[in-house]
């Protein structure tokens, strides 16, 4: 029997949700995903607590707020010209407390997103913290295969 291990590529289903139980992420109505453990696909923390699961476990693995993505760092929370933001995208967009906007990295290669917080009469103040920074997660898994 194939245990769970560092480099494991792994074929399994998943449900990754928040606080108030709602599903960021899951697979087990769909088909199962397949990743490589230390690819970055799935946080340290959840990585670390499927290290020696077998083929075939199903639990659920409960993690402390700030565990799975971190604390929430308010340095991460900044504030954004709305000309900058007219400059780089729509003209016309309108932004609400909510929205989730994809900002380029400076080599242009990848983006990263923030979420908008508030909005005020030139600007935005945007959080760049993970969505569930902070906050205790709930992460069930059905190992199905180990390579």
């Amino acid at each position: 029997m194939n245990l769970i291990q560092a480099g494991s590529f792994l074929t399994l289903h998943y449900r990754l949700a928040g606080p108030d139980g709602s599903d960021v992420i899951n697979t087990f109505a769909d088909k199962p995903a397949t990743l490589s453990l230390g690819s970055g696909q799935l946080s340290p923390a959840i990585e670390a607590r499927l290290m020696g699961m077998a083929e075939g476990v199903r639990t659920q693995i409960e993690l402390a707020p700030g565990e799975a993505f971190g604390d929430h760092n308010p340095q991460l929370l900044q504030r954004v010209k709305l000309s900058l933001l007219h400059e780089l995208g729509d003209p016309d967009e309108q932004y609400s407390v909510g929205d989730v906007i994809q900002f380029p990295t400076p080599d242009g290669q990848s983006s990263y997103a923030g979420s908008v917080r508030e909005v005020g009469s030139d600007w935005l103040l945007f959080d760049f913290n993970h969505p569930l920074a902070g906050q205790p997660v709930s992460f069930e898994v059905h190992v199905i295969g180990v390579l």
